[in-house]
């Protein structure tokens, strides 16, 4: 009963700030980010034992890929919101002031995927659909940062609208911005819900995809859902005019991702070591 108590006072406090040490704030984004990087890290250095990738695989590429993938998602939101910045580059490089972008650092990702496979001589669709699941914890997880620091939702909505979705009532408060003085769409629930569905999804049907169709298949349900939750949103990245850059790069990855299907099921002949399933 006293534990209940704790969590239902300190959902009602809730605070982007978890703790400080010194001058030093300690964000919830931070942690939250950090916890599903290191549960994703866990998930696949297990599926990296069975699948027989070499030891400690995903800790010397995540040497790589973390401080990379932080990189080029703070490069693609200062490209797209260059305004902010042209008049003192400089302030490009304050990460800790907000700013990142996934889409940015799922290319880095990507890329440093592709280098570093290459160098190791590893199959990078193989190294790519053991990771998926990893990638979806970090998101689900991850997404609940935005909440913490009240970002990344969508327009106005009623007090009632939310309640018909039956929130509990300390994540209905917290989409309440003062600054609009309104309630809006927990877009942030939105996407972690639905990359929650992509997980279960995946885990079930990757034993019948062949390799690198369990990477593709994340492409597209992930796709599919930001294009849409992106349109509730109200922070958007805006490429030219009124496109949103998440939606173009949303239909992109939609199109390579069913082209590499296509592709490499009716028009290559992959290596009979290639071909095993996931």
């Amino acid at each position: 009963m006293e534990v209940f108590v704790f969590v239902n006072l300190l959902l009602l406090t809730i605070n982007p700030i978890a703790f400080s040490i010194g001058s030093i704030d300690i964000r919830w984004y931070g942690i939250l980010i950090a916890s599903g990087i290191l549960l994703g890290y866990i998930v696949a250095n297990k599926e990296a034992d069975k699948r027989g990738l070499p030891k400690d695989f995903y800790t010397d590429f995540l040497m790589w890929a973390i401080p990379i993938s932080i990189i080029s998602a703070r490069i693609y939101y200062v490209t797209m919101e260059w305004d902010q910045y042209a008049a003192n580059p400089l302030r490009a490089i304050e990460i800790w002031n907000g700013g990142i972008a996934i889409h940015g650092g799922l290319i880095g990702a990507i890329l440093t995927t592709i280098i570093y496979c290459k160098v190791k001589k590893i199959s990078f669709f193989k190294v790519a659909d053991i990771t998926v699941p990893s990638l979806l914890i970090g998101q689900i997880i991850g997404r609940w940062g935005n909440f913490m620091n009240q970002e990344a939702h969508g327009g106005p909505v009623s007090r009632a609208f939310l309640e018909s979705l039956h929130l509990p009532n300390w994540l209905i408060n917290q989409m309440y911005i003062e600054s609009l003085s309104s309630y809006v769409h927990p877009t942030f629930l939105y996407e972690s819900l639905w990359n929650l569905v992509g997980l279960i999804i995946v885990l079930l049907i990757r034993k019948h995809l062949n390799r690198g169709e369990v990477f593709a298949t994340y492409l597209i349900w992930y796709a599919i859902g930001r294009f849409y939750i992106e349109g509730m949103r109200t922070d958007s990245l805006y490429l030219i005019g009124e496109l949103r850059s998440a939606q173009i790069v949303s239909i992109l990855s939609l199109i390579v991702a069913i082209g590499l299907i296509v592709y490499r099921r009716f028009f290559i002949k992959i290596p009979t070591k290639y071909q095993e399933k996931f």
